[in-house]
């Protein structure tokens, strides 16, 4: 098991945000958590981050707790988020970006790690030394991923990756992410589109106000009732 998450409570003053989840990600899969906004999907991976206080609860990465690890260390450790809305530092150049992505590694590779981001978002390339953001919405989510794959992640948490994209731009970035997992990076995929989040993982989650609701294969949640009715436009 990569990622294990068991019994996790998170508070908000005192709104209970998440109320004891437990959720895993095996190596090699695509995860979905899918829910409606204010659910807490953005909570949980910013609970594995580090980023938020656990009430209660633990979080086994790789089979050792990271419970109350810093977010430095649990970046150094393998796993990275992609933000809800990307947080590209704007007034830096794009190659700054790729850059500040790979500040906890310690390699002398990468001059050419960068050139395999550019191989894979040539337009990243032809905007390197840009200002991000001069990008578009779509370019600007393509640096964010480049910016995590600097990193080399062996765990990647996406927030919300088609927030603000036209449906063709979505597509693009649904196919990047499963490329990327492909190539064997793990994804824990939070991600308002149900259909595209459950079209492209193996297996998803449920969340409804801070609680695991169903847990399936994506397969079988495609052709579940509630998440027909719910989340993918059923009537």
């Amino acid at each position: 098991m990569l990622l294990e998450l068991k019994d996790v409570y998170v508070n908000y003053d005192h709104i209970q945000a998440l109320q004891g989840i437990s959720l895993d990600v095996k190596e090699g899969e695509i995860v979905a958590l899918i829910g409606a906004n204010g659910a807490g999907k953005s909570t949980a991976l910013n609970a594995i981050s580090g980023l938020l206080k656990m009430t209660s609860g633990n979080i086994n990465y790789e089979k050792r707790p990271i419970t109350g690890h810093s977010p430095q260390a649990i970046v150094r450790g393998g796993i990275i988020q992609v933000p809800e809305g990307r947080a590209i530092l704007t007034t830096l150049k794009v190659r700054e970006n790729l850059e500040m992505g790979a500040f906890a590694r310690k390699s002398n590779r990468l001059k050419e790690d960068m050139n395999a981001i550019f191989a894979r978002f040539p337009v990243l390339q032809a905007k390197a030394e840009l200002p991000a953001g001069n990008l578009s919405g779509g370019e600007q989510q393509m640096l964010a991923l480049g910016r995590a794959l600097m990193a080399k992640p062996k765990l990647l948490l996406m927030d919300e990756p088609s927030m603000g994209l036209s449906p063709i731009l979505v597509r693009e970035i649904f196919h990047i992410i499963t490329e990327i997992n492909k190539q064997g990076t793990s994804i824990l995929l939070v991600e308002q589109n149900a259909q595209m989040a459950l079209d492209i993982s193996q297996r998803g989650y449920v969340l409804e106000t801070g609680r695991i609701v169903l847990e399936d294969t994506s397969a079988n949640l495609l052709h579940n009732e509630k998440v027909i009715h719910a989340y993918l436009g059923g009537c």
